[in-house]
């Protein structure tokens, strides 16, 4: 009887579970089919499966602007050297916080606490950034990022895991802390340097509202604003007069946002998939430990 009724539960969650994924996986299958079909077929509906009129002229569109380019290329850099310098930063005063001998560990605790629930609001935000003259600067991306609180917890309590005995014998051995750190605790912390690495990616990656606030040069501008930018003007892209007649009957306001929006998102995806398996072990250790 117990047999028939786990059974029964594993066929209902399986079901459930490709439902879920059915419904998380549509919109971005949907996005994707719009954005390969000629805008004014689209605009009669009934899309749902497949491209009805197979069409690149969205993309050709998207791709003409050289923002585009400027875009990825701040987008990416600023993604590589904001997640690394995050994360090592990050890992550095999770190591501090995770040892007891620590002088004022707890009030250090607490006083990132604080930081994690306060702040003081963005006018003031903006001016301390202003008076460290990082306004219109690339740096603007990557030193307000250098600490996060949450990931600190989060790999605090996975370095407090760490056999103290490991700890013990370097110390012997005459190694220092910092030493200790970067040959021993990094190296048994990929899990949870691979998460943490991750969403500090997909944050920098998906970003525009600081670029927005903080900067005004075009140079500066991140693939994920110029997007925005695009989608909101892409009533005025369609008809613009450097888009070639031939090409103009091919798209529309909704085909070329479509376009837009997989141009960015496909890259954090193709990411992704490598760092799952570390995602996992690493959100479930440095959230269940400690």
């Amino acid at each position: 009887m117990a047999s028939k009724k786990f059974d029964l539960f594993t066929i209902c969650n399986y079901a459930f579970l490709a439902l879920f994924c059915l419904v998380t996986i549509y919109p971005v299958y949907f996005v994707l089919i719009g954005s390969f079909n000629d805008g004014n077929d689209y605009m009669r509906g009934g899309i749902f499966l497949f491209p009805r009129e197979f069409s690149l002229a969205n993309y050709q569109v998207v791709l003409q602007d050289e923002r585009l380019y400027t875009g990825f290329k701040i987008s990416i850099l600023r993604t590589v050297v904001g997640t690394v310098t995050s994360v090592f930063f990050t890992a550095m005063v999770a190591y501090a916080m995770s040892r007891k001998n620590l002088m004022a560990r707890g009030p250090y605790y607490w006083i990132h606490l604080v930081t994690l629930f306060f702040g003081g609001g963005l006018i003031p935000y903006f001016l301390v950034l202003k008076n460290l003259h990082l306004i219109n600067s690339f740096w603007v991306y990557i030193i307000p990022t250098l600490f996060s609180v949450f990931n600190m917890i989060i790999f605090s309590s996975f370095f407090r895991e760490i056999p103290e005995e490991i700890h013990e014998s370097a110390t012997v051995d005459g190694a220092g802390d910092f030493r200790i750190f970067l040959a021993l605790f990094i190296p048994l912390s990929a899990p949870v340097l691979a998460t943490v690495a991750l969403w500090n990616a997909v944050g920098h990656w998906n970003s525009f509202f600081d670029a927005m606030i903080f900067t005004t040069k075009g140079d500066l501008m991140p693939l994920q604003l110029f997007l925005m930018k695009m989608i909101r003007e892409a009533d005025v892209i369609s008809n613009s007069q450097y888009v070639p007649p031939q090409v103009q009957k091919k798209i529309s306001v909704q085909t070329i946002r479509m376009a837009a929006i997989m141009i960015s998102t496909v890259p954090i995806l193709l990411v992704y998939p490598f760092l799952q398996r570390f995602f996992v072990t690493g959100f479930m250790v440095g959230s269940l430990k400690g």
